[in-house]
């Protein structure tokens, strides 16, 4: 009896659910990973388990009784170590199925050009902004950290709030169910020491908010003017107001971006 003749055998379909479901916690778990220092992680467990596997075999009392120790609490240490990423897989499957935080299609070109219009207006001007879109993800936690508004979004509004003069212009804007939800919002900053320095707070918030959520940034930098948007941790440079409306309509109408949000960034800047 062949290989696939006895795996048919012994393969019921119990069996299959299990893996399926398996596959997709690991899949989901490795996409949230990418990019981030859970890689630099895993690469280390990987070398430790290799470890573990030479001293079993050359009899290496002293490292087997290390390891040993190390893998029976494997469990409990892989929570810690991967925490972040554990919460963002759990929350991306509890939120399937939102984008854009519920923002309705017949709403959607309407929202976006106003927010679009005050971005390139604070650009022109070199206004800085950091506005979030909320996606599949609630961001409840960090609305609750600024000023609630609960408003219609209106260009004239998201420009006014970041003026200098406006008591509530530092911090973050979050933008959701269709409505300017927050300012002056405070969101964890990029874990990252190595990140590129001369970027600033603003910056480093977008980055962080982005890789703990799938929230998508817009971020307008008060020294040079430039516009960025900001989506799992990385930055793309936007060009003109018509690159960032076809930009935001591809992320509004794509839940999981996760493949080929790049490329979609390099072929649209051609």
């Amino acid at each position: 009896m062949g290989f696939f003749e006895v795996l048919k055998v012994q393969l019921g379909l119990k069996d299959l659910i299990d893996m399926i479901i398996v596959a997709i916690v690991i899949y989901q778990f490795l996409v949230m990973s990418k990019g981030t220092r859970a890689v630099q992680i895993m690469i280390g467990v990987a070398i430790l388990s290799v470890f573990y596997w030479f001293g079993a075999q050359y009899e290496l009392h002293t490292l087997n009784w290390l390891l040993n120790n190390f893998f029976d609490s494997f469990i409990i240490i892989l929570v810690i170590l991967f925490q972040d990423q554990i919460r963002s897989v759990l929350a991306s499957m509890a939120g399937q199925g939102r984008i854009f935080g519920g923002l309705h299609r017949e709403k959607l070109a309407e929202e976006l050009d106003e927010v679009i219009e005050a971005v390139v207006a604070m650009s022109r001007e070199k206004i800085g902004a950091l506005i979030v879109f909320e996606r599949a993800q609630g961001l409840g936690n960090f609305i609750e950290t600024g000023t609630t508004l609960q408003s219609k979004i209106h260009s004239d509004l998201v420009y006014a709030i970041f003026q200098s003069k406006a008591s509530i212009h530092d911090g973050a804007m979050i933008i959701s169910d269709g409505q300017i939800a927050s300012v002056g919002c405070f969101l964890p900053l990029a874990k990252d020491i190595e990140i590129d320095r001369h970027y600033g707070t603003r910056h480093r918030a977008a980055i962080g908010i982005t890789e703990v959520t799938d929230a998508v940034v817009i971020v307008v930098s008060e020294e040079t003017g430039y516009i960025n948007l900001c989506l799992n941790g990385e930055f793309h440079l936007v060009a003109d107001a018509k690159k960032l409306r076809i930009y935001l309509k591809h992320l509004w109408a794509n839940n999981d971006l996760s493949h080929n949000i790049a490329d979609f960034f390099q072929e649209s800047g051609r």
